[in-house]
Parts: C-alpha cells; structure tokens; sequence
C-alpha cells in the first residue's frame, strides 16, 4: 500500500513494479516490507485455512460463472477483512518497533 494506493500482482516484483506504476515517481525513499505468510494470533491457522477454502470455492463459482452462497460469501469477506486488520496491525506493530 502507498497512502490509498495498493497493488498485488502474481509475484512480488509484478506487485512493486503495479505500485510503482499507481506512485509515478515518489518524491521520496520507498520502503517495501514484504511479511511472511505464517499463523499468528492476529490471523491464526485455522482462519488461513479457511480463507484457503473459500477462495477455492470462490474461483471456482467464478470460473462457473456463479457466486458462492450468501453465508460462505459474508465468511469470505469477514476473513478478507480481518486479514487486512491483522496486516495493517502487523505493520503498525513494526513501525513501532523502528528507532525514532
């Protein structure tokens, strides 16, 4: 994310050079933190693992040109948002973490 802009891409790189893209050319240093996709108490195991689930079942409704049922969809967008919550923490918690 750069203030409201965000980009995600296949690869990381594809990711950067998408932000780098939205940015123009910052006026700034850029710092980019690329965080490890691993279970922690802001976004556990299980909670992965059910996102895996539905984001299956979601490309696949897609691919069928359907949707997901309602209640599958609700639980998909509630774990997309608290993913996005526990990232946003995950990155404040660092931030707080550097030297004045």
């Amino acid at each position: 994310m750069g203030g409201d802009k965000q980009a995600v891409g296949p690869t990381i790189g594809q990711a950067i050079d998408e932000l780098r893209t939205e940015l123009g050319n910052p006026q700034e240093t850029t710092l980019v933190i690329v965080q490890p996709v691993t279970p922690d108490a802001l976004f556990t195991a299980v909670q992965r693992d059910r996102l895996a689930a539905l984001m299956g079942k979601w490309r696949q409704a897609r691919n069928d040109s359907t949707t997901l049922p309602a209640a599958e969809q609700n639980e998909l967008d509630a774990l997309v948002e608290t993913e996005l919550r526990a990232a946003a923490e995950r990155a404040a918690q660092l931030l707080r973490s550097l030297p004045s």
